[in-house]
Parts: C-alpha cells; sequence; structure tokens
C-alpha cells in the first residue's frame, strides 16, 4: 500500500508588467507550502507587485499555507502592491475568517472583479481594444 503524494498545482498568467495571476489548486500544506512560496517570490523577483490568487481549486490548507499567504502579502505591500484572494473554497474561506485574514487582504469573488481593483488602486486602465483581444486586457500568454 502506497501513500497518496498530496500535490499542489499553480499556474501563473502575467497579466501586465505589474500584475500576475496564480490559479492554485490542490492541497496547501505544510508539504507543498514551500512551493507556492516559490511562485510568490518569482513573481515579486520579476517586478510583479500586484498578485491575483485564484483559491477556487484549493482544497485544502493549513497553518503552513496560511502562513504562506500572510508572507506573501507582507512582502506585497513592503514592495508597494497588494496581494489578492479570490473565490477560496468553503473550507478555505472558513480559515481564513477564522485567523482574520480576509480582513487583512483583499477578498474577491472572480479574478476580473480583484484585477478591476487592482487598476483602480494602481490607476492603470486597459488599453483601448483589449477588451475585445484578449478577457479582462491580459497579456496573452
Amino acid at each position: 500500500m502506497t501513500a497518496q503524494q498530496e500535490t499542489l498545482d499553480v499556474e501563473v498568467e502575467i497579466v501586465d508588467p505589474g500584475t500576475a495571476i496564480l490559479v492554485v489548486g490542490g492541497e496547501l500544506d505544510v508539504d507543498t507550502a514551500t512551493l507556492l512560496h516559490h511562485h510568490l517570490a518569482n513573481q515579486f523577483l520579476h517586478g510583479r507587485r500586484h498578485l491575483v490568487l485564484d483559491l477556487s481549486a484549493l482544497m485544502f490548507m493549513d497553518s503552513s499555507g496560511l502562513n504562506v499567504l500572510i508572507k506573501g502579502a507582507r512582502e506585497a505591500r513592503q514592495l508597494a502592491g497588494d496581494l489578492h484572494l479570490v473565490a477560496p473554497t468553503p473550507a478555505v474561506g472558513r480559515l481564513l475568517e477564522i485567523t482574520g485574514l480576509n480582513l487583512t487582504t483583499p477578498l474577491h469573488s472572480d479574478v476580473d472583479e480583484a484585477l478591476a481593483q487592482v487598476r483602480t488602486s494602481t490607476g492603470l486602465t486597459p488599453v483601448a481594444g483589449d477588451a475585445d483581444d484578449t478577457p479582462s486586457g491580459r497579456l496573452p500568454t
């Protein structure tokens, strides 16, 4: 009998030079938290200070995962950026609520809502024609 390997899937979509969407799925725990931390650090390293984390496919998160989100939000603020959390599953949403992270980190119902807030807070607007060419003015990947 073999133990089931816990996995974390992270897909990154670059929206513009300062903004990225990270779609996080699977399980975020002591065994996988470092992977997400590396993804966040890589985005900051490449100058993307505004990160949107789509948590709609994240089935489980423990305190290690929560710690990565707290550190990521802190690092983003130190770089004059922000971290936005999107559509957490009920279990993850409850953890965000219990710990109060939902009070210090913006929480959104969908990615477009989060991107709209990023654009409003940064003064960025989509380039004319983007809405017709790519969803939400995102750069093609």
